[in-house]
């Protein structure tokens, strides 16, 4: 690759995309002293009206940008992880998974309320989120509050979404708090949701950079931005989900957190949590493994297949509504 010649950035066009995008070709810049262009691509995802549940959700806001990687249009992709396909192409390598960024869920609530207080006053709540997750968690949270909610099906960017909220059309949305921190509007969130409460989708939080397998000059690059910590963790999750055969649009939460020993600073261990919900929320498979911090991908990645293989055992395939295909 000639070295004057700079890096081509494939992105969604989203103001949330950019964003993310911005920051991974900034640090790119930093460690290599690389130029590095944004290339804007459109994903059928974002065209899209219909809910991710109905398009299939696995791959619509990646399938254009790998086009346009093994097409040769961009050198490298970064997608957010939550959205990728549990299986890598062959030609396509994952180059770097960057440290995480807060992987909870947020609620933008009207009044500045919490779940609580919106759910047990007003009785029926109307909350907005495109997550079959979502659903299935916020539904099982206000049952165990004595409450009913309805949840609502939207689509659209962050600000389309708070819109709901300020024009009165909605109580609240739930959105990833990631996000909301990474477009600098993490003023609106009025609650942090507690993974004890809701599980984040597999990988939520964490970025994804693709390139070439057969650009190893890059490849060996892009490693530079990897954090190995996120790459296990992110792996157990999305294992897991691979091994429930299900595709991001379904109701499937898992979140990998490393815990530190007793010096309160060395991490030591890692926990593994999976649910599976009907979106009703009226049914859960939940369940965790604790153990040492995985050596390897490959451990990791043991873990998780286990952990799901335990869910499927109690019964978690009967509530997945989407399979993979």
């Amino acid at each position: 690759m000639n070295a004057q010649r700079a890096l081509r950035l494939g992105t969604r066009r989203s103001p949330l995309a950019m964003s993310q995008s911005r920051g991974v070709a900034e640090r790119l810049g930093r460690l290599t002293g690389r130029s590095v262009e944004l290339v804007e691509i459109t994903t059928y995802g974002d065209v899209s009206r219909e809910s991710l549940a109905t398009i299939g959700g696995t791959g619509v806001f990646v399938s254009a940008l790998r086009d346009a990687l093994l097409a040769g249009e961009i050198d490298f992709a970064v997608h957010s992880l939550k959205d990728l396909p549990t299986l890598q192409p062959e030609e396509l390598a994952l180059a770097a998974v960057p440290t995480r960024a807060d992987p909870r869920d947020a609620l933008v609530a009207r009044d500045g309320l919490d779940f609580e207080r919106l759910a047990v006053a007003d009785g029926r709540a109307r909350i907005g989120t495109g997550s079959p997750r979502r659903m299935a968690q916020l539904n099982a949270w206000s049952r165990a509050l004595g409450c009913e909610i309805e949840t609502v099906p939207i689509r659209g960017n962050v600000d389309t979404r708070i819109g709901y909220v300020r024009s009165g059309e909605l109580d609240a949305v739930v959105l990833a708090a990631a996000g909301l921190y990474r477009i600098g509007r993490e003023a609106e969130i009025t609650e942090f949701l507690a993974p004890d409460i809701v599980l984040p989708a597999p990988g939520q939080g964490a970025l994804a950079v693709e390139c070439a397998v057969s650009n190893t000059a890059l490849v060996a690059e892009l490693a530079g931005l990897d954090d190995p910590h996120t790459r296990v963790a992110v792996t157990a999750e999305r294992t897991l989900l691979a091994t429930l055969e299900a595709g991001c649009s379904a109701p499937v939460g898992a979140y990998a957190d490393l815990l530190p020993g007793e010096d309160g600073q060395t991490v030591t261990e890692m926990r593994l949590r999976g649910v599976v919900g009907t979106t009703d929320g009226s049914t859960l498979v939940q369940l965790s493994t604790t153990g040492p911090v995985p050596a390897s991908v490959g451990e990791a990645a043991a873990i998780g297949r286990e952990l799901a293989e335990e869910m499927l055992a109690k019964g978690a395939a009967g509530l997945m509504g989407e399979r993979a295909h």
